[in-house]
């Protein structure tokens, strides 16, 4: 999953998922574009800004889009399993929190879904031969 930050036709924020690298359950692309915007415009608020995701966000990346105030959301495939902003939930627009984004989904979500299935294949195809070789 990869993601950027772009604000006054910018890229302020750039991030891919590396939970499992860095030993780090937050480590997603979300998380990790987000905190680079906010050191680049040196503001924890990252508003006028749009995060574009090549996967709907889970829960907690949906909690941070809201908490910094990230105006618009652009997402490639839906997530049935995780998704918080329309697919199993909707956070990023719930009436009870205190900021709402704009959400475009499923944006380029077939290519996007392809990119995604691809890397797991190769990841499920790099364990079994590491196991069978060792």
């Amino acid at each position: 999953v990869g993601a950027v930050v772009v604000a006054d036709d910018q890229i302020i924020g750039e991030g891919y998922n590396t939970p499992i690298m860095d030993h780090d359950p937050s480590a997603h692309a979300e998380m990790k574009a987000i905190r680079m915007a906010a050191r680049t415009i040196e503001n924890y608020r990252v508003i006028n800004a749009t995060l574009y995701v090549t996967l709907e966000p889970c829960p907690m990346c949906a909690g941070l889009l809201v908490h910094s105030r990230i105006n618009r959301l652009v997402f490639g495939a839906f997530d049935a399993k995780t998704g918080a902003a329309g697919s199993v939930m909707q956070l990023c627009q719930h009436p009870q929190l205190n900021h709402q984004l704009e959400i475009s989904g499923g944006v380029l979500a077939d290519k996007c879904g392809g990119i995604i299935s691809e890397f797991f294949k190769r990841r499920r195809a790099e364990k079994k031969a590491a196991k069978a070789a060792g």
